[in-house]
């Protein structure tokens, strides 16, 4: 259990406050499961601007984006300036590199963690490539798992590493490495092509158009635009503010079959999982991918 403080830093407050209204979980269960993932969260938030996206009122109130630390930080919370294009103004962001600063963000009301695909010593270059599968209104949790073994496909052919984990909600996240070899207009354009083949071997139920409006109520949008500088996603081991608690949780690929389903993997079972399974995410933080010879294999360079 987390006390009222970490370290003699982040103070607590209103623990008791109820986030998920169905399942009764509150405030202090948030933190209490970060203080208990720390070890393995924190090795995928080090050295990364973090976004952060609060939920201080619950799951049934809207979030916000809160990008600037500001002043109400504590003075021994990280943070970097950095310009933003879109609010024309340097931005204070917090990096979150020890336990005290991921239960700080959590007494924030960050049921969810949203770090940058890149760190402080380069930040133009990402540690991973990312594809994000993304289900629209109509499509099954089936047809999901569907597009993700099609994205190993290509993968495989390119000879890429990947790693999958559920996104916590309606989707499944896959991760490629490239041990920032390489910046973010080449990992979006490596991307793409994936998310192209992809297309072609499952074209009735996927689609690379972004708008909603545009690919229809009942096609997955492949999405290869998430690698973009400052774009974010729930990082491994992170809570969704989604109905039953559920966590972005890494998966060997022979969990991802028919059967598997997001409201398996939730705030009160990922400890014990990992305990079992170990870290089976790290794997995107080593050594990353020969670009080159991955497209000459797909007949792409």
């Amino acid at each position: 259990m987390a006390t009222t403080k970490a370290n003699g830093k982040a103070a607590f407050t209103h623990l008791d406050k109820v986030f998920w209204p169905d399942e009764g979980y509150n405030k202090g269960d948030v933190i209490n499961y970060y203080n208990d993932v720390s070890k393995h969260i924190l090795k995928y938030m080090k050295d990364r601007p973090e976004s952060l996206f609060r939920t201080p009122n619950g799951i049934n109130a809207q979030g916000f984006f809160h990008k600037d630390a500001g002043i109400g930080a504590p003075d021994w919370v990280k943070s970097i300036p950095l310009y933003s294009e879109s609010a024309g103004k340097d931005i204070n962001y917090i990096i979150c590199n020890d336990k005290p600063t991921l239960l700080y963000m959590a007494n924030l009301g960050c049921i969810e963690m949203n770090p940058w695909n890149s760190r402080l010593k380069n930040l133009d270059n990402p540690d991973y490539l990312v594809m994000d599968i993304d289900p629209s209104e109509k499509n099954t949790f089936e047809q999901v798992i569907d597009t993700a073994l099609a994205i190993k496909e290509v993968l495989d052919r390119a000879g890429a590493a990947c790693f999958p984990k559920t996104s916590g909600a309606t989707g499944i996240h896959i991760y490629v490495p490239l041990g920032a070899k390489y910046n973010y207009e080449q990992a979006k354009n490596f991307a793409h092509i994936v998310a192209m083949m992809t297309h072609e071997q499952i074209p009735a139920f996927t689609s690379l158009e972004r708008s909603l409006s545009k690919r229809g109520k009942d096609h997955i949008y492949i999405d290869f635009l998430q690698n973009r500088i400052g774009q974010t996603l729930a990082c491994a081991y992170s809570l969704r503010p989604k109905p039953g608690a559920t966590v972005s949780t890494p998966l060997d690929w022979s969990e991802v079959k028919k059967g598997l389903r997001p409201l398996d993997f939730t705030i009160k079972n990922i400890t014990r999982r990992i305990e079992q399974k170990g870290d089976i995410f790290s794997g995107v933080l080593l050594k990353g991918i020969d670009m080159a010879k991955c497209l000459k294999k797909l007949g792409a360079a």
